[in-house]
């Protein structure tokens, strides 16, 4: 499995963007992704995840409410929305993908990971 990601950008506080990651390659061997974010000094933390196959989504605290994710089975492409975009969002934003069901928080768990995308919220 291969994953692209895209979409990033710099973004005045309150604004919005939509990332994206084309999954290609055994794609039937996922069966669910994870967005994660890692901002300057910090460790990775998870944003969301979502089953492959029944895209039932679960959020972050911190997001919930503000970032949606979503997939184009029809590309293989999931997307996350970024609405209402704080200064402490920005981030590198890196899609993952696992195949198998167990660990869905755990970054170490996902199997295939995009190279990142580069968000910046200005105040």
């Amino acid at each position: 499995v291969q994953l692209q990601a895209s979409g990033g950008g710099l973004v005045q506080a309150g604004g919005s963007l939509r990332l994206s990651c084309l999954a290609s390659g055994r794609t039937g061997d996922i069966y669910a992704m994870g967005w994660f974010r890692q901002a300057p000094g910090e460790g990775r933390e998870i944003v969301a995840h979502t089953g492959w196959r029944n895209s039932k989504t679960w959020y972050a605290d911190s997001v919930k409410g503000r970032f949606t994710a979503s997939r184009d089975s029809a590309t293989n492409t999931l997307y996350l929305q970024m609405n209402k975009l704080k200064p402490e969002d920005t981030a590198v934003y890196y899609c993952a993908a696992k195949t198998s069901p167990d660990y869905q928080m755990i970054g170490g768990a996902y199997d295939y990971w995009g190279q990142g995308t580069q968000v910046t919220v200005s105040s």
